[in-house]
């Protein structure tokens, strides 16, 4: 017997509700963060604490600096940026950043080659970037925006502790990452490049929107991984000698998880893209929230759907069989549909299927569903960090301002008013202000080079 239209979508309905978040689960989540973010800083604990609160050496955040050209490279993802950075004051003693760029894309084999042949590719683009400017003959600085998680000895050395996000370039794990970089640069020889301030996306995003504005104490990314920062009391950082002041933390919060503080809210999906990722049992939390999951995702509860003869007459079309088949993006142009369905019915004919009116309809509420829990998830996690601070500054009234980057927060039709609602509601006594940074990373690393010179220089080194 044929279901009427009404009886499927009901159906679809109580598929779906697994993804449904309650306050209880969110502030759940929210307290086992805190607890693994307590652990992380404590140095009894932080081994095996999932959330490793990384050390970042960017220090109180900084009034001025040096002024001139400063190179940014920042690699996180599947592009690699490189960026002129010109560092000038302004008229009333401000600064003024002007900034020039172009982006290179990274070859599969590079990132899963050897740490050479990667760091070897990334000297050849600084190269070429530099021949189109007309800069070789110059020795700049350079900031270095490297998005993974690493354990910093000082702002220009850190060791990589793992891969994330699809990098699998091996001799580069336990190495000092700037180290690489020198040594590559070294090799081609055809530049020289004085590389003075490696970190972290968040931490440059942070810095980048510190100089729009002052209360700016917190840096997140949501894109193809998600991850926060944020000024820590340095009396609470317990991996760094000193009380004085604060420093920034990389709170490498997409680990979260991996001591079974999420097994509860995990479903047969997200235990299929863990199972099938390259780093099984790691990164849960940023699993739940990534673009580089999140289409797969959808794409694994389409296939639920259609076995369940609930969607395509319960016929899966080839390609919707192939693993990232359904990309993150095609979330976004689906939820951004005004109502006529024609971009949800483009997307859904280039997998080859004729899709119903229904089919359509169906498609979006699962793409929904998993970009709405992305988005509660993603604020339990903030929440935690900032009702952490307004504890630990012993402030009524916390006022805060996160300063967040990322493709998934920038590109996706509601997952900022999703995740801003939620944030807010977990948040009492907090005033949250929440700014979208502009080129954050290659920014944010440039002016953290520029304080860095400026200190070495004042330090007479």
């Amino acid at each position: 017997m044929t279901k009427t239209v009404v009886e499927t979508l009901q159906l679809v309905e109580q598929i779906l509700s697994e993804f449904k978040l309650q306050e209880e689960d969110l502030k759940k989540i929210m307290y086992r963060m805190q607890k693994e973010m307590d652990r992380g800083l404590k140095l009894e604990t932080h081994e095996e604490a999932s959330v490793k609160m990384l050390p970042t050496y960017v220090r109180s955040t900084p009034e001025g600096s040096e002024v001139g050209d400063f190179l940014s490279l920042d690699l996180g993802g599947t592009n690699f940026r490189v960026m002129l950075v010109k560092v000038g004051e302004g008229e009333e003693g401000q600064w003024n950043v002007k900034t020039k760029h172009q982006m290179y894309s990274i070859p599969e084999d590079a990132m899963t080659g050897t740490a050479e042949m990667l760091f070897d590719y990334i000297s050849e683009c600084i190269s070429d970037f530099l021949d189109k400017h007309q800069m070789k003959h110059k020795k700049l600085p350079l900031g270095f925006t490297f998005s993974f998680p690493v354990r910093h000895e000082d702002l220009d050395k850190g060791i990589l502790l793992n891969w994330t996000k699809g990098f699998k370039a091996s001799g580069a794990e336990g190495n000092n990452i700037v180290g690489l970089l020198r040594d590559a640069i070294k090799r081609r020889g055809d530049f020289e490049m004085d590389v003075v301030a490696m970190v972290n996306d968040t931490v440059a995003t942070m810095v980048s929107c510190y100089y729009e504005d002052h209360r700016c104490e917190v840096g997140m990314i949501v894109g193809t991984g998600c991850n926060a920062c944020y000024m820590e009391e340095l009396q609470n950082v317990e991996l760094v000698e000193g009380d004085e002041g604060r420093m920034c933390v990389n709170t490498e919060w997409g680990a979260f998880g991996a001591s079974g503080e999420l097994d509860e809210f995990l479903l047969e999906y997200d235990r299929v893209v863990d199972e099938t990722s390259l780093n099984p049992g790691q990164q849960l939390y940023e699993k739940i929230i990534g673009g580089k999951y999140m289409g797969e995702i959808v794409r694994l509860v389409l296939l639920k759907l259609i076995n369940e003869n609930l969607l395509f007459n319960g016929e899966a079309p080839e390609k919707l069989k192939i693993r990232g088949s359904f990309e993150t993006r095609f979330i976004s142009q689906i939820e951004s549909d005004p109502g006529d369905r024609k971009q949800v019915y483009n997307i859904l004919n280039s997998f080859g299927t004729m899709s119903s009116v229904t089919d359509c309809d169906i498609v979006r509420m699962a793409c929904e569903s998993v970009s709405t829990r992305a988005a509660q998830m993603c604020s339990a996690g903030l929440a935690g960090v900032i009702n952490r601070m307004r504890k630990s500054r012993c402030e009524e009234t916390l006022k805060i301002t996160v300063g967040v980057d990322g493709s998934v927060y920038k590109l996706h039709p509601s997952f900022k008013d999703r995740f801003h609602a939620a944030v807010r509601q977990l948040t009492p006594g907090c005033e949250i202000t929440f700014l979208q940074s502009e080129e954050g990373s290659g920014r944010g690393a440039a002016l953290i080079s520029a304080v860095a010179c400026k200190m070495a220089c004042m330090m007479g080194q």
